[in-house]
């Protein structure tokens, strides 16, 4: 039997699960699904990278060991998946046992090779991005031309991965894989990148210990292996290279999914790597864009990053699977807006779809006991017929190329023109004539249309699917598609199961908007202000008195600061995803003091407490010792 093998990229522990990491999953899940359905032997991929200096940071920052906080959040995302019904076949950590032999043999195979040498790195690195840069990518010759943040000029002992022999065998496959980089725009960047000429890696650091060790038979213990290369190696460690391999036939993978900013190491670094251990290659690595909402940016800062949680709860896990999927062409960037996903809801699923299975229920109750017979549906409607079969056959090319939203406008086809022929042919004349047999014979018709668009439909909303086909009475699995999509054939006689609505409508907005932030805001675009200026914020030294949690809200939390005035002022802080309430009692912070008191879900709020964030996560700005309360920063 064919094989299927599908990867997300396993998702970095310094947070938790967003709309980008929900919107690769559910991609990933939908084309398992899908490969499934159409009888292929399908191997779904995801899990957790665990390693670098980035974690060790954000471990120590919250006070914990890095495997204590990677625990903890890799905990969460695997939650997540699994409270979203996604059907992985294994969920990968890099902190696994069989996942560090993986890796510790594929060093040894590219030493072995002579791929892999030492020597002495000296360079920037950029701690967030866990990637090194030479001196002319560096932006104003000190930041990471990926995220801006300053990088660190590191100088070490290193072993170094021979990347620049490959560079004209990358070029090679490139020119001969036609689709081996999706979209071809994303392709083309790629390979500017490699003709611009490759430097060979460093793969290894000795400036933190979280990480893979090298083989112990080097008798290097100081060294661990570069984050990029120890998660890149999860994609066949999870097959069981370097352990039982006992599903390595899997390989190569089919697809790895991955989002654009990671996209360089995907197609590169690890075409390379396979390689140099004589492994093919992937048949395709693909690259989504990112998600905006409302058209800005998402920033934790302006408190504006989506909950994909608090989407499938508000309006629903296959509402919110369909929006991603139909809303953006693959490839391109998104904007994820309340008012697109309920238009798409009562538009798209509630009117056409939904709407649907309840004429054909409704008539099929009212001139047949909700008897369905197909027996007249060629005899009458073949042209009807021709047409959706010759829909849904191309429609499944785009589901293969990623498409996703092409494949689901060519799906709504059929539903259009189920709903259209019920409106042309008009059943209910036809039973006013005394024609019960065409009159049938349309209801069947749609029917069949929607039962065969159901089967496609089913890789995107499982659920939904599952549920028109057991009010049409029949069962989606391979034989069904192998029956009605690949045999054209007609649903059985059955009888009709009446169904509540699928899709209820939608009259407004079920998530608050984006809360106030109760931090200062970058734009990250340079403004000059005059000293003047600057001074009229007064910010003073508070101690937190007391500290509890907001109701209702994901970040917020409610302090008491005392700043040395006859009563504590009361603060919002959005803090709530990086500090317990009972850790900041007794703490000093930094608060502007003259700010106009505001309104913040319904609570005032006297102040504004600074902090400072970036990739890693959120820390307070505390003086460097204790001072009286209410002293002024200056």
């Amino acid at each position: 039997m064919s094989k299927k093998y599908i990867t997300t990229p396993i998702y970095y522990v310094n947070d938790i699960p967003h709309i980008g990491h929900a919107y690769t999953t559910i991609i990933a899940d939908s084309l398992a699904r899908f490969y499934r359905l159409k009888g292929y032997e399908t191997f779904f991929l995801t899990g957790t990278d665990e390693h670098g200096q980035k974690i060790e940071q954000a471990a120590a920052a919250r006070g914990k060991n890095p495997k204590e906080y990677a625990d903890e959040v890799s905990a969460k995302f695997r939650a997540l998946w699994d409270e979203f019904g996604i059907s992985y076949d294994y969920f990968i950590r890099t902190t696994d046992e069989n996942h560090k032999l993986g890796a510790q043999k594929a060093f040894e195979v590219m030493l072995k090779k002579g791929d892999i040498y030492k020597g002495e790195y000296e360079g920037h690195y950029c701690v967030s991005c866990e990637t090194f840069f030479t001196d002319s990518q560096l932006i104003n010759g000190e930041a990471c031309p990926d995220c801006g943040r300053v990088t660190t000029l590191v100088k070490e002992e290193s072993y170094f991965f021979k990347l620049s022999a490959y560079e004209d065998k990358l070029l090679k496959w490139y020119q001969d894989v036609d689709d081996c980089v999706m979209p071809r725009a994303k392709k083309n960047e790629v390979i500017s990148f490699v003709k611009q000429g490759l430097r060979d890696l460093s793969i290894t650091r000795t400036s933190f210990d979280w990480g893979i060790k090298l083989p112990s038979s080097l008798g290097e213990s100081k060294h661990v292996l570069y984050v990029w290369l120890d998660a890149l190696i999860n994609y066949i460690s999870a097959l069981g290279y370097g352990t039982d391999e006992k599903n390595i036939d899997f390989w190569p993978a089919s697809f790895h999914l991955v989002g654009k900013d990671i996209l360089r190491f995907h197609s590169i670094y690890w075409p390379a790597f396979l390689m140099s251990l004589n492994l093919p290659l992937p048949k395709h690595v693909a690259a989504h864009g990112w998600w905006t909402r409302n058209g800005e940016k998402m920033s934790k800062s302006k408190g504006n990053v989506v909950n994909p949680r608090e989407v499938a709860d508000a309006y629903g896990l296959e509402n919110f699977r369909y929006f991603l999927l139909r809303e953006v062409p693959f490839g391109q960037d998104g904007d994820f807006s309340q008012k697109a996903l309920i238009d798409r809801i009562n538009s798209d699923l509630g009117n056409e779809l939904g709407n649907l299975l309840n004429r054909i229920i409704g008539m099929s109750g009212k001139y047949s006991n909700f008897e369905l017979d197909s027996v007249d549906v060629i005899k009458y409607h073949k042209k009807e017929i021709d047409a959706a079969e010759a829909i849904l056959e191309g429609a499944q090319g785009f589901m293969e190329e990623l498409q996703t939203n092409k494949y689901l406008e060519e799906l709504w086809k059929v539903l259009t023109l189920a709903n259209q022929s019920i409106a042309l042919y008009e059943p209910w004349a036809k039973i006013k004539e005394g024609k019960q047999d065409e009159a049938l014979a349309i209801v069947a018709l749609s029917a069949n249309l929607l039962a065969k668009t159901a089967v496609l439909l089913s890789p995107i909303m499982p659920n939904t699917s599952d549920k028109i086909a057991k009010a049409l009475g029949f069962t989606i699995d391979t034989d069904s598609y192998k029956k009605l999509i690949v045999g054209k054939e007609l649903l059985p006689k059955t009888t009709l199961t009446p169904t509540e609505p699928l899709f209820p409508k939608v009259e407004k907005e079920l998530m608050s908007s984006p809360e106030p932030v109760a931090e200062l805001k970058s734009e990250g675009k340079k403004e000059f202000i005059s000293v003047d200026k600057f001074f009229a914020a007064q910010i003073k030294v508070g101690t937190i008195t007391k500290a509890e949690v907001v109701e209702k809200s994901d970040r917020l939390l409610k302090l008491s600061v005392d700043l040395g005035e006859k009563r504590a002022r009361q603060i919002l802080s959005g803090i709530k995803a990086y500090y317990t309430p009972e850790a900041l009692i007794g703490t000093q912070v930094c608060v502007v003091a003259n700010l106009k008191p505001a309104k913040i879900m319904g609570l005032e709020s006297e102040g504004m407490i600074l902090t400072a964030e970036d990739k890693d996560g959120l820390s307070l700005i505390r003086p460097e010792n204790l001072k009286q309360p209410g002293a002024a920063i200056k």
